[in-house]
């Protein structure tokens, strides 16, 4: 089965002026993440702003992503959703819109027990084809629920689809222990893409990075000296990453990441579904400016 691996791109959603999906700077956003030499797209994930989505607008962005990759690249959709329901219905059009695989983030608000989100996860795992693969993604910091690995080694293996995690809270001793579930066949990907190298170097499979949409150039060079296991240059590359990324995640980082992709021509506005907040006029200019006096786009040697 397709797993995830190299630098995985949660999507930001581009809205137009009227608070609409806006098709078109979503496409040009799939061509830039593949053109960037990113080797996974994920819509739909936090970074796509998916629990602010109703769920006729995730079936639109997936469904433009999935189409428009158009089998350069693997697509991934998110699909947790609010409730089961929601998130067992975005499953299945995942399915059937040709998309590569799932992932799905803990139930979020009210804190379950281990037994209820093992439950759930295999609910949905086996509502799919057996061989269609799905992701476990773990954010306690914004879910309350936390992914424990007692919970991924149930899951995985009364659910053989279910191939991997995200997990989006900087722990290397979890992340480390993730990687032992089903004998180390077990893929892991890291959220807070400072660890990217140190993931990598230990049997990890590569991040989920927002980061990335904006500085595809670094990601794609960091995903090659690490796939030749130069650690000399990796660590160059990371430390470069950490320092851009820093800037980027200054304030809001979802509306940071669309002040950037606008300013390149990539998507069309800035706009972030409300309640969420939108950079203000000098937050945006203080961005693009140190941004440019950090030449952004060059990377090191």
């Amino acid at each position: 089965m397709q797993k995830l691996y190299g630098t995985v791109v949660p999507m930001v959603t581009p809205l137009t002026e009227n608070d609409e999906i806006d098709v078109e700077s979503l496409k040009r956003l799939t061509d830039h993440c593949i053109d960037g030499g990113l080797q996974c797209l994920y819509p739909c994930g936090t970074t796509g702003e998916m629990m602010y989505l109703s769920a006729e607008e995730r079936r639109l962005t997936a469904e433009t992503v999935v189409r428009h990759a158009a089998g350069r690249v693997p697509v991934f959709v998110h699909v947790g959703a609010w409730n089961l329901k929601d998130t067992l219905e975005l499953a299945d059009h995942a399915v059937k819109i040709g998309a590569d695989g799932i992932g799905v983030v803990t139930p979020a608000f009210y804190k379950l027990s281990d037994a209820a989100i093992e439950e759930y996860y295999v609910t949905i795992a086996k509502s799919i084809p057996e061989d269609f693969p799905m992701y476990l993604y773990g954010i306690p910091q914004n879910a309350v629920n936390d992914l424990s690995v007692d919970v991924c080694r149930a899951v995985s293996r009364r659910c053989p689809n279910v191939v991997g995690a995200k997990y989006s809270f900087p722990d290397m001793t979890r992340l480390q222990q993730l990687m032992t579930v089903r004998d180390g066949a077990f893929s892991v990907l890291v959220g807070p893409d400072h660890l990217f190298e140190a993931v990598v170097a230990v049997g990890g499979d590569g991040t989920v990075s927002g980061n990335a949409m904006c500085i595809p150039e670094h990601y794609a060079a960091l995903w090659d000296a690490l796939q030749k296991k130069d650690f000399v240059l990796a660590t160059k590359l990371q430390r470069r990453t950490n320092i851009l990324n820093a800037v980027m995640c200054e304030n809001n980082n979802i509306a940071a990441y669309k002040v950037i992709l606008k300013a390149e021509g990539v998507i069309s506005t800035t706009r972030v579904r409300r309640p969420m907040e939108n950079l203000t006029e000098e937050q945006e200019r203080q961005l693009l400016q140190r941004m440019r006096e950090l030449d952004y786009r060059v990377v090191p040697a």
